[in-house]
């Protein structure tokens, strides 16, 4: 179905970008040609104002947006377009996402329950692997290589069993955390992804 948007006076459409787990990673603005080359070619293009010129997001950075969906809103004058991002983060100044300079907070704590708080870790694991920073713990886990690795996670294991035992849950919910933070180091030494472990789960479902 061929939807017709409103570009503004300038030619231009704003279009925010957010990664799979609904995280906010920019707003930028496209014009036709730049709607054109992102639906042609899967990743993001976009028209930058101040250059004026189209601009391939993570041409020189890396930061290569695959394209998962893109929908208009209801007046047809906005985007909003899902992406699996590659590379260390939207953001020009190294951060996952542009939206990170807080302006306002009420000071109530923000909730922690996050159904894809395990997603979002495995990707900083994955910068860290692409990118080390310098005293990481992940990085010091890659740097021994798979067997200490494996060790840690045998370890970790072996503390949840212990933790269980324990009448405070709070140990367990700790030491639960370290496994899979531990698990998860394994996933990507050994290249394994999430929706490979979901697509498995799901198959289990009888």
């Amino acid at each position: 179905m061929q939807i017709d948007l409103k570009y503004d006076h300038n030619g231009l459409i704003p279009a925010i970008v957010q990664d799979r787990n609904g995280q906010v990673l920019m707003l930028a603005y496209m014009n036709a040609e730049a709607v054109a080359k992102t639906l042609a070619t899967g990743t993001t293009w976009f028209y930058s104002r101040s250059r004026q010129q189209l601009w391939h997001k993570g041409e020189t950075s890396g930061c290569i947006q695959k394209v998962l969906k893109i929908t208009a809103d209801c007046d047809y004058d906005a985007l909003l377009i899902i992406v699996d991002q590659a590379g260390t983060g939207a953001c020009h100044e190294g951060d996952y996402s542009c939206f990170h300079h807080t302006v306002f907070n009420s000071g109530d704590p923000e909730p922690v329950t996050n159904p894809h708080i395990l997603d979002q870790i495995y990707d900083i694991i994955v910068q860290r692997r692409e990118h080390p920073q310098a005293g990481s713990y992940t990085n010091y886990l890659f740097d021994h290589g798979i067997d200490k690795i494996l060790k840690k996670v045998g370890e970790e294991s072996a503390e949840v069993i212990i933790a269980a035992k324990n009448p405070d849950n709070g140990e367990l919910i700790y030491e639960t955390s370290d496994l899979l933070y531990h698990l998860m180091v394994l996933l990507v030494e050994k290249g394994v992804t999430w929706p490979e472990i979901w697509r498995e789960l799901a198959s289990r479902r009888k």
